[in-house]
């Protein structure tokens, strides 16, 4: 592999920067005091809160403001948050079409573009949930789209022996852009909400706003990495795969040459530049794909299977996580400063840093065994966090291990079931409609994290800690799922996968 290969795979990757981005974003911009207060989920009298965020009429005392809860914070919490997966979830069925016709590196582009317009939106919204929540749809429009096509695009310019590795950047580049959110915007919160001004004195209008710089400083900063993305992917090159399917044979020889460091002439170039033209005229002389082709008997397991991967993805509780972590930690008992600040910053780094072990791990042991593993381990987690947090009132060392619990669920999802998914709906579809199985794959992550945004907050207020069962329960039928259902495609090639996936290896 070469450093202008890494260097494209890399950009590319940078799609995936700005879901992060917006993952990590809401969790803090969620318990903004301005944001609650903006958008009518709290209101707020004066009173005032100590460090530990007990009651307090103490001057020296006073650190947090004391507000109340609205009747209907859960649902305009739900709507907003899960607002940008109805976005994601469109995004990712357009995807489809623009990525066909107008090819991966120049709609990724595009898509920068549009979620720099819905950031803007946002950071700019006026005092209704309405116009936020289009905001943040416009900005799920983008990342579906770019969803299934930046590790589409990575997978069709990297080295098949490193193709996993580096379709995993996706998730890492994810992972890396919630701790960015997560540390930028706790600084915002912490020099915002602690201490602010008017803590004891009583207020004519509970509803009145406070300033509003810190949530939307926070929604606008979206706006330079969605920028940045555009800039460096209007450098890239052109998927050669998709130039050969436009005819725009010289471009494709041209592309490969420049990803594989040598002359148009040379052998690696040409046998690739051959192998792509192969695949192309074999997908042109069976007719142009369609959806219902991801059904025939030669390709509707892997339509299966990459499906329900993205749903049990979703349904192992991570986004709840996300989106919602500082609710949590404050559920299990802790201050407000370390509920916003400090663990949410440490779950964010165990986040990014454990997808490494999962770059090594997709090549080394396989998509399967990492499903079947993370599986068990996430299922064993979810318990301890439950078993734990029922005994909080027994002392910290309860809370403590609850949060451990957590961080070791975080650490089990993001080298296992987190990049494993991307990488394996992106390389099991044959070329003929690869863009198109990818789409259903992403979908199904949209649709069921939708689900999961939506309905979080209710369950967190209706169980609060016993949601974790649920998650448990999830989690080992992801278990069998993976154990009896999903086929290793590590090192198969597209003839050997067709063979398997019809049960004839």
């Amino acid at each position: 592999m070469n450093s202008f290969q890494f260097l494209v795979a890399l950009t590319a990757s940078f799609g995936g920067l700005l879901f992060g981005y917006e993952v990590g974003v809401m969790n803090v911009v969620l318990v903004m005091d301005a944001f609650r207060i903006f958008f009518k989920f709290h209101s707020w009298n004066g009173d005032a809160l100590d460090e530990n965020g007990k009651d307090t009429t103490d001057k020296a005392k006073m650190m947090y403001r004391k507000l109340d809860e609205a009747s209907n914070k859960a649902t305009l919490e739900g709507v907003i948050t899960s607002s940008f997966v109805l976005g994601a979830l469109c995004g990712a069925l357009m995807a489809t079409y623009l990525g066909e016709k107008y090819g991966r590196q120049r709609t990724i582009m595009i898509g920068a573009c549009i979620f720099t317009c819905g950031a803007i939106i946002q950071g700019l919204s006026a005092r209704t949930w309405v116009m936020i929540a289009i905001g943040r749809l416009i900005t799920g429009l983008s990342i579906g789209c770019n969803g299934v096509l930046c590790p589409t695009y990575i997978s069709e310019v990297a080295p098949a022996k490193i193709r996993g590795t580096l379709s995993s950047c996706y998730q890492l580049m994810t992972t890396f852009g919630i701790i960015v959110a997560a540390i930028i915007n706790s600084i915002v919160w912490y020099y915002t909400n602690s201490s602010p001004e008017g803590l004891g004195i009583k207020r004519g209008d509970i509803w009145a706003e406070v300033a509003n710089f810190e949530w939307r400083f926070a929604l606008l900063f979206q706006v330079i990495p969605g920028l940045g993305l555009a800039i460096l992917m209007s450098f890239l090159p052109k998927s050669p795969r998709w130039l050969c399917s436009k005819d725009r044979d010289e471009e494709a020889v041209e592309v490969l040459a420049k990803l594989n460091a040598a002359s148009t002439s040379d052998e690696l170039v040409q046998s690739e530049l051959k192998a792509i033209q192969e695949d192309v005229a074999a997908t042109r002389a069976a007719g142009s794909s369609s959806f219902g082709e991801l059904f025939s008997p030669v390709i509707r397991r892997r339509t299966f299977i990459t499906f329900l991967m993205q749903l049990f993805q979703q349904w192992t509780g991570i986004n709840v996580i996300m989106y919602y972590q500082s609710q949590i930690y404050d559920e299990i008992g802790f201050s407000k400063f370390m509920s916003t600040v400090v663990l949410p910053i440490i779950n964010n780094f165990v986040n990014f840093i454990s997808t490494f072990p999962g770059m090594w791990g997709i090549e080394k042991l396989g998509r399967k065994t990492l499903l079947v593993v993370g599986a068990l381990m996430m299922m064993v987690f979810h318990i301890s966090t439950w078993a734990c947090s029922t005994q909080t009132q027994n002392g910290k060392m309860w809370q403590y291990l609850a949060v451990a619990s957590v961080f070791l669920f975080v650490f089990s999802f993001a080298w296992t079931w987190g990049p494993v998914p991307w990488v394996y709906q992106a390389e099991v579809f044959p070329l003929r409609v690869r863009v198109k199985g990818s789409a259903v794959g992403t979908v199904s992550n949209f649709l069921n994290n939708w689900i999961i945004a939506f309905v979080g907050p209710a369950l967190m207020k209706a169980w609060s800690t016993k949601t974790f069962l649920l998650f448990v329960a999830a989690c080992l039928f992801a278990w069998v799922y993976s154990q009896f259902y999903v086929i290793e495609c590590k090192g198969l090639s597209i003839d050997e996968m067709d063979a398997k996936m019809a049960g004839k290896a």
